[in-house]
């Protein structure tokens, strides 16, 4: 089985990143993901770790942001019995317990700079050190890390490692967010409706070409996570038919009726500023008979400033 066959797409940022770990997954290499929350980020790591020579080991999953500062060092490398409150026994960390297989740190741009320490002496030379113990255990372990912030940000503000983002980065691997490649939407919503026609039992329910065109032009803040909530509840809610651009949520419908500024191309033989302003001001009092305040929320504008406005361009009140 090709485990990247999960990774549904054929835009080129896509193919071009999935040639690239196929690359990655053959070798015991680091690998840094980066990309924006919803991506695929995990999906990805588990792709590499299917077709690597370590498919058949562990394969453990720690999200970083997910546990206390105070648990995070235990939880990695493990602690002994009375090394702190609580710890009652002997307790195996998660870099042991992966022992030649593939540890997945997700969000690491969250761990905290003390473990960061401890975590860059362990790729640089392969000990683990338990919480309380005095002699380090070497174990065999890939990681691959994964990040949706730029942690260069976060070095300039001395919250990263400098060095132990370098010895993560040896090959980064980034994910294009999906309004970068609305060729694949089409394909992830197939992939998607099949998958919960069968969890669901129901009849799978399929997208109008307009409904399409929206979700096209749609932003994605949550990326292919967010289509694929998107899927799941219409699914459910509308087995069976055809979904329209008025089924589509309330997000969908106001980004799409609200021209964004680059659709304005300034003509090449320039404009008067001022004129254009009045222009646009009349047509909003037109389109409201005069409604200042729905004018000035046409326009994008607080009440007073439109006021403001009319009288500096002598715009006369309808």
């Amino acid at each position: 089985m090709d485990y990247f066959d999960t990774i549904i797409g054929q835009s080129p940022a896509l193919d071009s990143l999935i040639r690239s770990a196929r690359l990655v997954a053959s070798t015991d290499v680091t690998v840094l993901l980066k990309g924006e929350t919803g991506t695929g980020k995990e999906i990805l790591a588990n792709a590499i770790q299917k077709q690597s020579s370590r498919a058949d080991k562990t394969f453990i999953t720690l999200n970083c942001a997910a546990l206390p500062e105070s648990l995070i060092e235990s939880e990695l490398f493990g602690h002994k019995k009375g090394s702190f409150t609580g710890a009652t026994c002997n307790t195996q960390g998660l870099l042991p317990a992966a022992d030649g297989g593939t540890l997945f740190l997700d969000e690491i741009n969250s761990l905290p700079l003390a473990i960061q320490a401890k975590l860059l002496r362990f790729l640089e030379s392969g000990e683990c050190l338990a919480v309380g113990d005095v002699s380090p255990c070497k174990v065999d372990v890939r990681v691959i890390a994964a990040t949706n912030a730029d942690i260069n940000l976060q070095i300039d503000a001395g919250e990263f490692r400098r060095d132990l983002y370098y010895r993560l980065n040896v090959v980064p691997l980034e994910l294009p967010p999906l309004a970068q490649r609305t060729e694949d939407i089409e394909h992830l919503i197939k992939y998607f409706l099949e998958i919960f026609a069968n969890t669901y039992s129901l009849a799978a329910p399929k997208f109008s070409k307009a409904a399409v065109r929206m979700l096209k032009t749609y932003s994605w803040p949550g990326n292919v996570r967010e289509l694929r909530n998107l899927c799941e509840r219409l699914s459910i809610l509308l087995a069976g038919r055809i979904i329209e651009p008025e089924n589509l949520p309330l997000e969908f419908i106001r980004a799409n009726s609200t021209p964004k500024l680059t659709d304005f191309t300034l003509p090449e033989t320039g404009l008067h500023l001022d004129a254009l302003e009045a222009n646009l001001i009349h047509q909003a009092l037109n389109r409201t008979q005069g409604n200042r305040s729905k004018s000035a929320k046409l326009l994008g504008l607080s009440r007073d400033t439109l006021i403001y406005r009319m009288q500096k361009h002598g715009v006369a009140s309808h």
